[in-house]
């Protein structure tokens, strides 16, 4: 599995989402937030996942849609880069995501079970990725970034937003 990766591998964009991950083995890490995304949302009632901690904030439930989408994307741009694509990769809009997925209109038992098979299959890619591929380089959303970084910036972007939903939503 892949190391931190070196502050020269990636833009200014991703170095708080780096920053995020705790020491120690990333697939190890990437277990252990599954484990505690899924703790933390299976006890939700449906009308607890329809909360927003305020006006034009997304709801619970819209929180972990938009991880779902995220790791997708990163997976994605991981899998690319560490195959050697060196196509620039366009960025996207969260919240225009958000707004078109209408994760209110699903159950919370389905986003959960999305979020398992979605996380499962970026752990399943991370052990398929050759070594000498984790420090391949390329361009999303117009910064670079390495296969590793990526990887990183998964279990970051998720410790950022279950942060918030323990501080902000109480959870």
């Amino acid at each position: 599995m892949p190391s931190r990766p070196n502050r020269e591998e990636y833009g200014e964009y991703f170095a708080y989402y780096v920053e995020q991950v705790p020491e120690g083995e990333l697939t190890a890490v990437l277990a252990k937030q599954l484990a505690q995304t899924v703790e933390m949302y299976a006890g939700l009632t449906e009308a607890q996942a329809e909360y927003r901690y305020a006006p034009g904030k997304w709801t619970v439930k819209e929180v972990l849609g938009h991880l779902i989408d995220t790791e997708r994307i990163m997976s994605y741009r991981l899998l690319r880069i560490a195959r050697g694509d060196q196509t620039p990769l366009v960025g996207f809009d969260e919240n225009a995501y958000v707004a078109q997925a209408f994760f209110q209109k699903r159950d919370l038992a389905d986003l959960l079970e999305e979020y398992q098979a979605v996380r499962q299959s970026t752990r399943a890619l991370l052990r398929g990725v050759a070594e000498e591929a984790w420090t391949r380089t390329g361009t999303a959303n117009g910064n670079k970034l390495s296969a590793r970084t990526l990887a990183y910036v998964i279990a970051g972007h998720e410790a950022h937003h279950c942060r918030i939903l323990r501080e902000r939503y109480s959870l």
